[in-house]
Order: structure tokens, then C-alpha cells, then sequence
């Protein structure tokens, strides 16, 4: 004797597609922040090198400080998108199952945050040591 298939709940169906959508345009958003976090550092750096050719300030350790403040831009960049997709393939996996149950996860938004502050505050120590 064969089971009778699982009824599906039409609401809850449509609940997990809502909930996948938005943890797609959640990804999306991430990849976005972390591209303009990437193109800053780079785009830093760039600059730098252009004044540095034309030799109109001759302070090397503004330039180390600020190459440092770039590094740490796309390292930002980088770790925010690393960690945004491991949390969409944890979303991803959480939808699938039919006990799904929210629970409370750290913030990247807020990591990534307080990461920018602080390579702020080392640009700023940089730029105040420079003048």
C-alpha cells in the first residue's frame, strides 16, 4: 500500500518563494556594497600612484598609510561579500526545510560597519600625521 502524497500548503509554498526572492535581492545588495567598497580601495590607490609619479608631495609615509587604508577597503569588501553569500546558501538551505524557524543571526551590515569606522579612524591618523 503506497502513501498518499503530503498535501502542500499553498501559503506557506508561496512564503518561502517571497522569503528566496528577497534573500536574492539581499545578495544582490551585498554584491553591490562590496563591488564599491573594492573600486574605493582601488580607485585610492590608483590616485596615489598617479601623484607619486608626478612627484608632487615627496612624503612617503602618507602614501603607506593610505595604501594601508585601501588594502583595508577591499579587504572589507571582500570579507562583506565572503560572508553575505555564506549567509544567502544558510537562508537557502533554512526555506528548503518545512520546520523552518527564524532564529537570530550576526549582522554583516553591522560588521562591515564598524570595519569601515575603523579603517576611517587609521585614514584619519594617517592624513592628521601628514600635515
Amino acid at each position: 500500500m503506497s502513501e498518499s502524497p503530503k498535501p502542500v500548503n499553498l501559503n506557506n509554498e508561496l512564503a518561502k518563494e517571497r522569503n528566496r526572492a528577497a534573500a536574492e535581492r539581499t545578495l544582490m545588495a551585498w554584491i553591490r556594497t562590496s563591488l564599491s567598497l573594492i573600486s574605493f580601495g582601488f580607485g585610492i590607490d590608483k590616485i596615489l600612484d598617479v601623484l607619486r609619479q608626478s612627484k608632487l608631495r615627496e612624503s612617503t609615509h602618507i602614501y603607506s598609510g593610505t595604501r594601508l587604508v585601501c588594502i583595508g577597503f577591499i579587504l572589507i569588501g571582500i570579507f562583506a561579500l565572503w560572508g553575505a553569500i555564506r549567509q544567502h546558501r544558510k537562508i537557502l538551505k533554512l526555506i528548503q526545510r518545512d520546520d523552518y524557524v527564524y532564529t537570530n543571526q550576526a549582522s554583516i551590515a553591522m560588521t562591515t560597519a564598524l570595519s569601515v569606522i575603523l579603517v576611517g579612524i587609521f585614514g584619519l591618523i594617517v592624513v592628521f600625521a601628514g600635515l
